[in-house]
């Protein structure tokens, strides 16, 4: 191997082990407990989009985990949530989070489905007293 190729693999790995690392820095963890029952969600922010996973847990009685995607649109997250239900079946609903003094407040509102999509109804307003207000954690 010339001194020119090796020189340019070793740059491109530095640049990738540090994207990655980026990347994971990035990722941040956040917890909520409503009454029994407690949603987990951990986040990477990258320019105007969001990924990460999402869990709930009903109590005692089961749970729905998956993954969540979307957009940020000012101080709001607004996505989907592909998930597998504890009964076992794949589902995908809408999301959304609203960013308040370093927490995420879960939303709800009428959802709608079109061609097999579901979305949130624009003219019913979205409801953020949910109970669900996620708060940062560290993750070990």
């Amino acid at each position: 191997m010339t001194k020119t190729a090796t020189l340019f693999f070793i740059s491109s790995l530095l640049v990738l082990t540090s994207c990655k690392d980026a990347k994971s820095a990035n990722k941040i963890y956040y917890q909520a407990i409503n009454g029994k029952d407690t949603a987990r969600l951990s986040v990477i922010y990258y320019e105007d989009r969001f990924f990460g996973q999402y869990e709930r847990i009903y109590g005692k009685s089961g749970k729905d985990s998956g993954n969540v995607r979307g957009q940020l649109v000012g101080d709001t997250l607004k996505g989907e949530f592909k998930y597998l239900s504890f009964g076992g079946s794949k589902s995908i609903r809408p999301i959304v989070f609203l960013r308040k003094d370093n927490r995420l407040l879960l939303g709800k509102g009428l959802i709608a489905t079109y061609m097999e999509i579901p979305f949130y109804v624009k003219e019913v307003p979205i409801d953020y007293n949910t109970g669900f207000v996620f708060e940062e954690i560290n993750k070990q």
